[in-house]
């Protein structure tokens, strides 16, 4: 739940109701009133609703929580908030209000907790659910009172005023409170940290007008650095001396009215332009860089450089020189081939999947990686540049990879002309290589190439072959169709993740073809595309490219673990080597061809070694 920005934590209904400004935005916040428990807070048209979410325990089985919103129940919070902002369903029957825009924190919450704790009189961390889960996090909430008492910090509050009345009136009390400011900030960080501006209070009495909590905007946000916070100590003007904005009037007809622009509680009265910020956010980042506003450095920051944007993939089969392939070469050479399928038959499915390992990290750049090349990058790992703009040629790259080397399994066993038995012991020997890459080697980008080749129809449809093999690999047939497909299943449909520590390669490929759905055009439909809940699938995979980008560094140290003392032999690398599948497969002059081209021709190709091997049944034959 911390995660997720529109989550509020423990603030009171009056300070939410300030927030929802828009017919159609929500947020979630802790009931006050039950532990455990959250509201949905959203305003549809002219009418703010709250709408509770019940936490209960279902037996059925196994005991598990569920989450109530009406009579529909849910595993998580995010995953009502989800399905009810993904398929526009109404959250509340009586009104039909939807759920359109949410609306995000811009304080962290443990300083939203402490805050309204204070105005609260007792500490809000004991009521939060949130806050419960995180409680080993020691809180410096001792510095919020400092030895104040009740009455002290809200005058005229009685201190036997119940917690949960004294909460629903925060919104009236908090400008009430004069402005106090303690040596360390609630959750115990340095007053210089720019991420918990402070929170100005009002001096004055309400006089009838609305305290708000106002989300700034990234340029509107002033950092509590003395470098960037104007004062009569350095030369910067005050905010509050500045000539009239040239900033719109926001469509709520609302602006902020506070001591300090950056505080995030402040008035709001109609009509009124907002202050300018004093300082841009591009001058907020060269003082935090060191540098002077007025020495007339560069626009870029001193020591980057821009990243370099890649205009054409990193394979030129045109160029690449082999010690199987002869400088021109024909599709589907047949010497070429029958040297390949020697060089696959004398290597175990265990040392070929450490080949395939070594050949992916080496393309995803999670191998070999230098510090020119990170300088290029702008980022430490490839895995970390394709979740961003400028990594789209690594995303195509690594698509084209993919389909090449399922395409190139696929002629392993569709070339193999011998008996049904012999073409069974390659398929199973095939499905063993999966399970290495999958289980010991943890590179799942590779065991879906794999098993993409199984799963063609050219495969599929040799019955004989899958019939010979559950009968003399009986284990082979089960490991496929009850534990590898089942488990890539749950990876394209985001229910399944794979283990951080033993991974070396992630899945990526639902991320690529999120991001670069163009060039899989030919394929089927993907599973998002194709199951009423293809919304929380895509969510699932753009929260796992959260992890992917994270963990670059883990998945290196992993793939290094995993091929230490690795000997490799040249020859078999070079066949995993997508330059040389690509030549082989089309010839040294269709390999640089259109790539929709390319696939349409080789599927033809596939279907006619299929049809060859086990020619289809007639229907004047049944």
């Amino acid at each position: 739940m911390r995660s997720h920005g529109w989550y509020h934590g423990h603030i009171p209904r009056e300070a939410s109701e300030t927030l929802v400004l828009r017919s159609g935005d929500f947020l979630v916040r802790d009931s006050l009133s039950t532990v455990g428990d959250y509201v949905l807070t959203c305003r549809w048209q002219q009418e703010v609703i709250h709408c509770r979410i019940s936490k209960v325990l279902v037996k059925s089985g196994q005991t598990k929580i569920q989450y109530m919103l009406e009579n529909e129940s849910f595993d998580s919070v995010p995953t009502l908030v989800r399905h009810h902002a993904g398929t526009g369903r109404a959250v509340c029957p009586r009104t039909g209000a939807q759920l359109l825009c949410p609306v995000n924190r811009t304080l962290p919450l443990r300083y939203l907790e402490a805050t309204f704790a204070l105005a609260g009189g007792r500490p809000g961390s004991a009521y939060s659910p949130s806050a419960q889960r995180g409680a080993h996090i020691k809180r410096r909430s001792v510095t919020m009172t400092d030895g104040l008492t009740t009455e002290k910090i809200i005058p005229h509050s009685p201190s036997t005023v119940h917690h949960k009345d004294a909460m629903r009136n925060c919104a009236m009390s908090m400008d009430q409170i004069q402005e106090y400011r303690c040596p360390l900030s609630p959750v115990g960080e340095t007053p210089q940290s720019p991420a918990y501006s402070a929170i100005s209070r009002h001096r004055h009495g309400s006089g009838g007008r609305v305290l708000a909590v106002i989300p700034p905007s990234p340029v509107m946000r002033r950092s509590s650095d003395p470098h960037l916070s104007p004062s009569s100590s350095n030369n910067n003007i005050p905010c509050s001396e500045t000539g009239p904005s040239t900033y719109s009037t926001p469509a709520h007809g609302y602006q902020s009215e506070s001591l300090e622009q950056g505080g995030s509680y402040c008035e709001l009265r109609p009509g009124q332009a907002p202050i300018p910020p004093c300082k841009s956010y591009v001058e907020r980042l060269k003082v935090e860089e060191g540098q002077s506003l007025g020495s007339g450095a560069p626009d870029g920051v001193e020591g980057f450089m821009l990243p370099l944007v890649e205009t054409s993939s990193s394979f030129k089969p045109g160029k690449y020189q082999s010690t199987l392939l002869p400088p021109e070469n024909k599709p589907l050479e047949m010497s070429v081939l029958k040297r390949v399928k020697e060089l696959l038959a004398e290597v175990d499915p265990k040392t070929a999947a450490k080949h395939i390992t070594k050949a992916d990290c080496t393309v995803a750049r999670i191998l070999g990686v230098t510090k020119e090349m990170q300088r290029m990058m702008g980022v430490s790992s490839g895995l970390e540049q394709l979740t961003l703009p400028h990594g789209h040629q690594l995303r195509l790259d690594l698509l084209e990879r993919f389909y090449t080397m399922s395409i190139m399994m696929a002629v392993d066993l569709l070339g193999c002309t011998g008996s049904t038995e012999e073409r069974a012991a390659l398929l199973h020997k095939t499905i063993q290589l999966a399970a290495e890459l999958k289980s010991n080697m943890g590179n799942m980008y590779g065991f879906a190439a794999v098993m993409r080749a199984l799963e063609l129809p050219q495969i599929s449809r040799l019955e004989q072959t899958w019939m010979t093999l559950r009968q003399r690999h009986t284990e082979g047939a089960i490991l496929y169709e009850k534990k590898l497909k089942p488990f890539l299943k749950a990876m394209n449909d985001g229910k399944e993740t794979c283990v951080l520590s033993s991974t070396c390669f992630p899945h990526v490929v639902p991320v690529l073809s999120l991001l670069e759905r163009s060039v899989a055009a030919g394929e089927a439909l993907e599973s998002w595309e194709s199951v009423e809940s293809g919304v929380d699938v895509v969510m699932s995979h753009l929260e796992a490219a959260r992890t992917i980008a994270h963990h670059g560094g883990l998945y290196r140290t992993n793939a290094e673990s995993k091929l230490q003392d690795f000997q490799e032999r040249k020859e078999v690398l070079e066949i995993f080597c997508t330059e040389f599948q690509m030549r082989l497969l089309w010839g040294s002059r269709g390999s640089e061809g259109s790539q929709t081209e390319r696939y349409e021709k080789f599927d033809k190709v596939l279907t006619a070694l299929s049809h060859k091997l086990e020619p289809p049944v007639r229907h004047s034959e049944l």
